[in-house]
């Protein structure tokens, strides 16, 4: 009798298969299933928590490594050891236990690179890399999707690459954090900064690119431009139309009107043009992850993580089709499913559209560039509107409008171009008007992919002939040039996509022939999470910001290559080989070696050169003079969770905390109690015993504690 080990990610995974299957009995960690039309002899499912195995902290290869110390490093072991993480050993052993008495072992964790990496770690650490395995590779969470992956198996050696793929991505991952964070935060501590400074190979460039483009709206300087604007009247209506030329200054663009005899105000023209063109606009492509999470940032301000949360809950309760793909095509398969699903789905949107495009296209339907997964669809079931959050309805309608895209018309408009001569001078206006909605009709909100799109306008202009003349009423108009715009979370997704070339539109990512970007499809919106906790970032009406902490360390790495995003996407790319058998774990690991053995020897020299740039770091970081120790120079500094004196070492116990009774202090107030005033008042403050209050707050210096004042009557 042979014994097979379906191995799931997690337990809800694991839950989903089982709903599969015949004559399932639940176990301590696994389940049993008996089911003869999929599996001749007895099958087990069980599953890891996501990675039950991880790697060792450093001070397990070398006690001395325990310390963080700059003659500690390089932090580099000789081979890399994994253990299990301590609150999963009881489900490691479960898993260990299955494995020794297995024949053949079903990979049915996550069908992606990670999910590779979690399955063959287990497998490894539990000493069973020697037994034949087998990959279920499937799309959608469905029961027939389901039984039909287990019928079509895949050969487990097939997939071994992309383990060797994820598990160099963690282990170059270990060893840039491990030795740069260190280096970093030792060097940056030396110079009077404080915390700790994380450093990551994919982290560090995300943020630099972040500060790069702060720097150029910081720097940037307006300046005034003129254009010439004309009123053009015509028998039947009038419209503004300028010139294409702009002006430095105001005296520039008059002397232009000077050269053609012409004034401010009114002057008489002929219609020299009139060009009407009907032009059509393709539907935009089927969604990737990251295309899905850049329209749902810019409809609705949702967090790149978020979308990504709410796409694995939608594909968990079994509703859309495997989220974390980079895919923007399907095969021949799904779309004869999608077709017959055509009047369910157009309900679901509550619309009603003619089925133009009723035959598969090559835009959308092509098996030879579908790899590892499809586009995000929707499955065969159809959701109830009240069993979803907002969140998961709206990211689902975007999902099912999207592919319905592939059956509607093209949307199709006019385009009318005119010019105006006014003695030599030529005037022009572009208007659009529309003719039919097409597939735009499926969108209750009509987002431009592109800032230029937001732009163009949609004015419907007067009928007119060519030679007809015209009044024109010439205005000299002042405009200045605007800095670039801060990035919102969706731009940044495709600026990591892009590896820092900001491209938002999507049909121009397509044709570029090298798309080197920075992370993964999956990885990029825990990059920016990352960032956010570092307290790197900050995000505000959906426009990200780098803080003052964020930028020391942008300082401290410029010129390397952890501030290099063409390099950052040239490991990628590499990385990507090793998933495809054409490079290998250790030249990529050596690399990495070599570039923090250069850091190592060049990052102390850097940090001399920006000492003014420390100093004026410190000065801004203090709230004031200490009450206590101020006259031998205390300094009050934001400590992260109070504030202290820059004096400790040297004895000062002064601090005064951020929060107080259930309020924030801000540093406003903070200020006014360190020169002896009375804060502003307080509205809200919580007693022990659960009152509410408003007082004003004041630092009394003798007893060296906060007291209240309550306001008067």
């Amino acid at each position: 009798m042979t014994v097979t080990l379906v191995l799931a990610e997690k337990p809800s995974q694991a839950k989903h298969y089982a709903e599969a299957f015949q004559h399932v009995s639940q176990k301590d960690g696994y389940m049993e299933v008996n089911d003869n039309r999929f599996f001749q002899d007895k099958t087990y499912i069980t599953w890891g928590f996501g990675h039950l195995v991880e790697l060792v902290p450093p001070d397990a290869y070398n006690e001395s490594w325990k310390q963080w110390q700059l003659d500690n490093l390089p932090i580099f072991p000789n081979t890399f050891q994994f253990q299990v993480g301590k609150d999963k050993t009881k489900q490691f052993n479960v898993v260990k236990q299955l494995l020794k008495e297995t024949d053949e072992i079903i990979v049915a964790t996550d069908c992606d690179r990670e999910g590779e990496n979690i399955a063959r770690s287990i497998i490894k650490m539990a000493g069973a890399s020697d037994k034949p395995t087998k990959r279920l590779w499937i799309n959608s969470l469905e029961v027939d999707e389901i039984q039909s992956g287990f019928k079509q198996l895949k050969d487990g050696n097939n997939y071994v690459s992309l383990y060797k793929e994820a598990q160099t991505r963690q282990l170059s991952d270990w060893l840039v954090g491990m030795n740069a964070s260190r280096l970093y935060t030792l060097l940056l501590q030396q110079n009077g900064m404080k915390g700790v400074f994380s450093v990551g190979r994919v982290q560090t460039v995300t943020l630099y690119l972040l500060y790069k483009r702060q720097q150029e709206i910081e720097n940037f300087v307006s300046k005034p431009f003129f254009e010439l604007i004309g009123n053009v009247s015509v028998k039947n209506g009038s419209f503004d139309a300028k010139v294409k030329a702009r002006y430095q200054t105001k005296e520039d663009a008059m002397n232009s009107l000077d050269a053609y005899r012409l004034s401010s105000g009114d002057n008489q023209g002929t219609i020299q043009q009139v060009t009407k063109e009907q032009k059509k606009q393709k539907a935009p492509k089927l969604h990737s992850l990251s295309t899905l999470q850049a329209t749902a940032n810019k409809k609705w301000k949702y967090s790149p993580s978020d979308v990504l949360k709410t796409a694995q809950s939608l594909y968990e309760k079994k509703l859309l089709s495997y989220p974390r793909t980079d895919s923007h095509y399907i095969t021949d398969s799904e779309f004869a499913y999608l077709k017959s699903y055509l009047s369910t789905y157009q309900s679901c949107l509550n619309v009603t559209m003619d089925i133009v495009y009723p035959d598969a296209r090559k835009r959308y339907v092509d098996g030879s560039k579908v790899q590892e997964h499809y586009a995000i669809i929707p499955t065969k079931q159809i959701p109830n509107k009240q069993d979803l959050t907002d969140k998961e309805w709206n990211i689902y309608q975007e999902i099912v409008a999207r592919t319905l895209v592939m059956f509607a018309g093209d949307y199709e408009y006019e385009e009318t171009k005119v010019e105006v001569d006014v003695n030599g001078l030529c005037f022009e206006k572009t208007g659009k008007v529309e003719l039919k909605k097409g597939w735009k009709s499926l969108f209750t909100e009509d987002t431009p992919d592109t800032e230029d799109e937001a732009e163009q306008d949609n004015t419907v202009l007067p009928s007119m002939q060519k030679e007809e003349s015209c009044n024109v009423e010439i205005d000299i108009s002042e405009g200045k040039t605007k800095p670039p715009k801060a990035y919102t979370q969706g731009q940044l997704i495709n600026v990591m996509k892009q590896a820092g070339k900001e491209i938002d539109d999507e049909a121009l990512q397509h044709t570029l022939k090298k798309n080197e970007g920075i992370g993964t499809e999956a990885t990029r919106a825990g990059i920016l999470d990352t960032l956010k906790k570092q307290q790197y970032i900050e995000i505000n009406k959906n426009k990200v910001s780098v803080t003052g902490k964020g930028q020391i360390l942008c300082q401290a790495v410029e010129g390397t290559v952890l501030a290099s995003p063409e390099m950052t996407a040239k490991w990628e790319t590499y990385l990507h080989k090793i998933g495809q058998n054409e490079g290998s774990q250790e030249h990529f690991i050596s690399k990495i070696k070599q570039m923090l053995e250069s850091l190592l020897k060049d990052a102390p020299a850097k940090m001399k050169t920006l000492e003014s740039q420390f100093q004026e770091v410190k000065e801004e970081s203090t709230v004031g003079d200490c009450p206590i120790c101020g006259k031998e120079g205390g300094k009050i500094e934001n400590k992260g969770k109070f504030y202290g004196c820059s004096r400790y070492r040297d004895g000062c116990t002064f601090t005064l905390p951020k929060r107080f009774l259930g309020k924030t202090i801000s540093e406003t107030n903070i200020k006014k109690l360190l020169v002896g005033n009375k804060t502003n008042l307080v509205k809200g403050f919580k007693s022990k015993k659960g009152k509410t209050f408003d007082a004003y707050l004041r630092y009394d210096t003798s007893e060296q504690k906060l007291t209240f004042e309550f306001p008067k009557g």
